[in-house]
Order: C-alpha cells, then sequence, then structure tokens
C-alpha cells in the first residue's frame, strides 16, 4: 500500500506524517528545534540544525511504519526564512529568519521600485533580506532558498528549485509567473534567483544516500512543497470559492479562497494562487499571545467554563500586547484598548474573546471590500478552536458557517502534495 509523506519544518520543530492512498494518517513523528539565535534585530538559525530535525523525525517515522512504501514525498517551511548556499548547496552563512528585521534600508528602497501588488515589501522580506546579505556573499553564491527547497534538495530534489509560494515574498510575480524585470533595478543578482515550479510539481526522485540512510525505496518521487500557512490551509479540506480559514494561535491570520487575487499590502494582504482559485489573507498583532500576557493555560481553561456567549458583555476591546496593528486596521500606532478593566475575571475574558472576534469579523469585512469574497464557511484551526464558547461568540459575529476542518496540521497539507502533485486543491470552478 503506498504512503505518501508530508515534511512540516516549522519554528520549533520538524513534523513528519505518513499518509494513506485514502487520506488517513499512517504514522507521524516530530523533532524539536532549538530557538534561534536572536540580538537585536538579528534572527539566525544554522541550516545544519533543520537537516538534523528532519533526519530525526524521520527516523523516528519509521519506527511506526516502513518508508520504503513511501511513494512521493514534499516538504513546506516558514514563508519569509532564507538561506544562501553555493552550486553545491552548501550554506555560506546562517539563514536569515522570517523575523529577522535588519533589512531597513533594503526594505525603504523596494518600497520605492516594487509594484504596491509585490509580496515583497517589508524589512522582514526574503528579498530584503537577499539585498542586506548580498554584497557580502561572494562569487561562491548561487542560490537564495528558503528552507523548503534546501530541504528538499538534501532529500535528492534539483538544486535550486522553488515552489511559488514560497518564492512571493523574494519578489516573484505570481500573476505573470515571471521574475519582475524591476528587480534588476535593485541590482539584484538574477544567478541566485531559483527556478519557480507550481505547488506539487515534480522535482527529483529522493537520492541513493537518502534511501540508505532512511529506508526510502529508490525512485520515490520528490514534490514541490509550499509555505506552512498554505499547507495548513489545504489540510483543512477547504478547497471552493468564499471558503476560509481562520488560525486562533498566538496571532490572528484570516484567509479565504477567491476567484481573483487581492493585494494590498498596506493591510500585509496578498494571495496565493491555489488550483484555479487565489488564496487571499493576512493576519492581525491580535490574538492568544495576549490572552496568555494575562492569563495561565489553567485560569483560561476554567474561566472558559464560565462564559455565556449569549450574554455579551458590551466592552469595546481592541487587545493587543503593545501599540500597532496592521490588519484589518493599518495604523502602526494603534493603543491596545483592554479598558476599564472589570473586577470579574470571567467579564475581561469574554471581553477579550469578544474583541478579537469582532477583529476576525472585520478583517473578513476588509477581504470583501478589497475584492475577495465574504466567506461561504469558515473553518477553524490553533489553539483557540478547540475553545466552545469562543466558537459561539465568533459565530454571531460572523454570520456564516463555521465548519470542523478535515485536519490542521501542516506536514497533512503536505502529504496532500505528495500525493495529489499539481493537482492538489483545484477546484471545478470556472
Amino acid at each position: 500500500m503506498p504512503l505518501y509523506l508530508g515534511i512540516d519544518l516549522g519554528t520549533s520543530g520538524c513534523r513528519a506524517l505518513a499518509l494513506t492512498e485514502a487520506g488517513e494518517i499512517a504514522a507521524q513523528a516530530e523533532h524539536p528545534l532549538p530557538a534561534p539565535e536572536r540580538e537585536g534585530a538579528r534572527v539566525e538559525q544554522d541550516p545544519a540544525l533543520w537537516w538534523r530535525a528532519l533526519g530525526a523525525a524521520l527516523h523516528a517515522l519509521a519506527q511506526h511504519t516502513s518508508l520504503r512504501d513511501v511513494a512521493a514525498l514534499a516538504v513546506d517551511g516558514t514563508s519569509g526564512t532564507l538561506l544562501v548556499c553555493n552550486a553545491y548547496g552548501a550554506p555560506l552563512a546562517p539563514a536569515l529568519m522570517y523575523n529577522d528585521a535588519r533589512s531597513v534600508c533594503e526594505a525603504d528602497y523596494i518600497a520605492e521600485v516594487a509594484p504596491p501588488e509585490s509580496g515583497a515589501h517589508g524589512r522582514s522580506s526574503a528579498l530584503a533580506k537577499l539585498m542586506h546579505l548580498q554584497a557580502g556573499l561572494g562569487p561562491r553564491a548561487r542560490y537564495a532558498l528558503p528552507p523548503a527547497s534546501w530541504l528538499a534538495f538534501k532529500l535528492g530534489a534539483r538544486l535550486g528549485v522553488c515552489d511559488e509560494h514560497n518564492c512571493l515574498k523574494l519578489g516573484y510575480d505570481v500573476i505573470a509567473r515571471r521574475w519582475p524585470d524591476w528587480l534588476d533595478r535593485l541590482g539584484i543578482r538574477r544567478e541566485l534567483l531559483p527556478e519557480v515550479v507550481g505547488p506539487g510539481a515534480d522535482i527529483g526522485q529522493v537520492s541513493e544516500q537518502a534511501c540508505a540512510e532512511f529506508g526510502f525505496a529508490p525512485g520515490t518521487r520528490i514534490r514541490a512543497g509550499a509555505t506552512d500557512s498554505t499547507a495548513a490551509f489545504i489540510a483543512t479540506g477547504a478547497h471552493l470559492p468564499g471558503e476560509a480559514v481562520t488560525s486562533l494561535g498566538s496571532t490572528l491570520v484570516m484567509k479565504v479562497l477567491s476567484e481573483h487575487p487581492v493585494f494590498a499590502p498596506r493591510y500585509g494582504v496578498y494571495s496565493h494562487r491555489l488550483g484555479k482559485l487565489w488564496l487571499a489573507g493576512a493576519g492581525s498583532n491580535s490574538g492568544g499571545a495576549v490572552l496568555q500576557h494575562y492569563f495561565s493555560a489553567d485560569a483560561m481553561q476554567t474561566l472558559s467554563t464560565l462564559l455565556q456567549p449569549d450574554r455579551p458583555t458590551g466592552l469595546d476591546y481592541y487587545p493587543l500586547l503593545v501599540p500597532g496593528e496592521r490588519f484589518p486596521v493599518n495604523d502602526p500606532t494603534l493603543a491596545p484598548r483592554l479598558e476599564p478593566r472589570p473586577a470579574d475575571d470571567t467579564q475581561f475574558f469574554q471581553g477579550m474573546l469578544e474583541g478579537m472576534a469582532s477583529i476576525e469579523h472585520q478583517a473578513y469585512q476588509r477581504l470583501a471590500g478589497l475584492g475577495a469574497p465574504y466567506p461561504v464557511s469558515i473553518r477553524s484551526v490553533g489553539g483557540g478552536a478547540k475553545n466552545k464558547a469562543w466558537t459561539k461568540i465568533r459565530a454571531r459575529l460572523l454570520q456564516a458557517p463555521l465548519l470542523t476542518p478535515s485536519h490542521d496540521e501542516a506536514a497533512y497539507g503536505a502529504a496532500l502534495l505528495a500525493r495529489d502533485g499539481s493537482t492538489c486543491n483545484k477546484s471545478t470552478s470556472t
């Protein structure tokens, strides 16, 4: 019975998940990663740690299922993280992580040159990182790659190939499906830019060395992955226009399938091509991290049983940890609004949840105003999706069916890409 392997490289670890032809999970395993090195705006990590974590996850997975049964695999990873390697795939420096924010001058230059719809805007974009690194790279530098592409190469894929989702923040034009001419005005070395393919495209087969080390069968196919957030979206089962997914994690992220691409950099809104549709979305700075600042996990669990979702508190909160919001309001000075604070912690907790539900509602209204459809249904992922009282609060405001996702792990979505190839998540809509 053939299996399909999805590999997800996240910030905290590497996950591997084996899927049957019928979509059932045969086995899964994970291995943690140490936190990236931080110093001010610098956030870096040694790519060798990714490879070790992947190897450990695969060896752990092999304890539960035979990797020789894997017919194809795909790797997803964090968008915006960038490493530069030589012509043989050896990294020339530590990888700049997605939240490395040193590229201030480079981001300003990009803002002057790049069209507003480009995903390359912002000091943490992969293109800004490449510009920051480029001057000191020297002639040995050959490829600028995201983690997913580099790990796929380490397993045997062609070096220098990247899925178009992970290339968005490197400046790739997802509409014209090519590297744009304005990159030349920035002095970008064209030879550093990867060959771009669609998610699920065939990019090689597992190498003899990887077969020997992990137990794969010769001829095991490697398919292009996606960003971790796109893979997680695919895992939910959403695939029709208007179907949306909200991630209720440390931050709130709202995404909806649209028949047309939507770009609004001032709000951090961009779109990924997904089959015949476009996945449009953006994230708020509000979310679970604010709740964790005020309440422990045990306290939130207890308070959740005391909530009265059918009786709104009337508190008009905009929960933030620090001033500044990106979406659905673009205001770097927006102050947290958490006053007045009731003496009753249950009321305070419910007021915060109501405030976040209001932000989610405003976000989907904003996306609709920019040209995306208002959700016909919403699937919820992340830790907050388990809170039944919060779900009732959200349902009242959103006025859209809240559906249970098929799955919510990025590794599952990557496994679907491995199984279905470039047909994964294609809509029958015209």
